[in-house]
């Protein structure tokens, strides 16, 4: 007998660890805490959207076009978007993949990200900028729990992949890539340390 796995979810993990990086890195935390304290937008924003915590997204989505820091970012992250695309074997001879929406989200104790996905986008990601000792990591959904109507329990033997959720870990430094429609949310933050994160999309034009 044969049994084959079909269509596949590919989610792509590295790190970004070389010391320039690791100066990127604390740059970036920088510009990170202090666009909490200056985008008086952002924060009316947050509390509405993403209580107990700060998200730019609803104000300041573009960051990599106004900070040479996040602009930095992107040029690394180009890279590896550019190696997943090829694991997805997506063609792209006509037109490219380019960062359309980069921003920031800070998490301190208490704060959760609900189950979401990202419309209209191609490859969706996020780079952790400080990740305290136990901090939530990113829960990703099968995509296909929609449609299990009758499925049995999985047993204890069954493989991590095999379950309805996995949580990838999050650790300072780390980047992960996924398909912008595969939903995913963030649990609550149980440490007592603030999470701070950099979320983004590519789109295809």
């Amino acid at each position: 007998m044969t049994v084959r796995s079909l269509f596949p979810t590919l989610v792509y993990t590295a790190s970004l660890q070389a010391r320039r990086d690791a100066v990127l890195n604390t740059r970036l935390q920088q510009e990170c805490r202090q666009l909490a304290v200056d985008d008086v937008a952002g924060q009316r924003w947050s509390k509405r959207n993403y209580p107990g915590g700060y998200t730019s997204y609803g104000t300041a989505a573009r960051m990599h076009t106004i900070s040479p820091t996040f602009a930095r970012l992107e040029a690394l992250l180009n890279g590896h978007v550019k190696r997943f695309t090829r694991t997805l074997a997506f063609d792209l001879r006509d037109r490219k993949l380019v960062m359309t929406d980069c921003w920031v989200n800070i998490m301190p104790p208490g704060v959760v990200h609900g189950l979401h996905l990202h419309p209209l986008s191609t490859i969706s990601g996020t780079y952790y900028v400080a990740t305290p000792s136990g901090a939530p990591g990113l829960k990703v959904e099968d995509p296909r729990l929609s449609q299990l109507m009758a499925s049995p329990p999985r047993t204890a033997r069954a493989r991590r992949t095999q379950g309805p959720w996995i949580e990838l870990p999050a650790k300072t430094g780390a980047l992960i890539l996924f398909e912008s429609w595969l939903r995913h949310e963030v649990p609550m933050n149980q440490t007592h340390s603030t999470r701070i994160s950099i979320s983004f999309n590519y789109g295809w034009f």
